[in-house]
């Protein structure tokens, strides 16, 4: 069964950073794409970031330059630096992979930028 959990949400004046985590189980991350999508409040779920299995990153427009994806393999994590958060950058951040055709979402983490 395949699962991913998120953490590391939480909440952050502008300007500053957090890194996100998704554990992924039942499914190996460096077999597969995967990727970090946002919903902010009255908004559609939209791209942040995506690391395919071999290992390019593609990124939203509005969070390149400022955000990182990245993966341990050892760990079966990828990660998302968010570097210099905005308030519009406040969402609940998804983790999605694919596996065999079906799609998988987390539960998603909170990521509040606020003074």
């Amino acid at each position: 069964q395949v699962q991913l959990v998120e953490s590391g949400g939480g909440l952050v004046q502008p300007g500053g950073s957090l890194r996100l985590s998704c554990a992924a189980s039942g499914i190996t991350v460096s077999s597969t794409d995967t990727g970090w999508y946002r919903q902010g409040p009255r908004k559609q779920r939209e791209l942040v970031a995506i690391i395919t299995a071999g290992g390019i990153s593609n990124y939203g427009d509005s969070v390149k330059g400022r955000f990182a994806i990245s993966r341990d393999n050892a760990e079966n994590t990828v990660y998302l630096q968010m570097n210099n958060l905005k308030p519009e950058d406040t969402a609940v951040y998804y983790c999605n992979t694919q596996f065999f055709g079906s799609d998988y979402w987390g539960k998603g983490t909170l990521v509040t930028v606020s003074s």
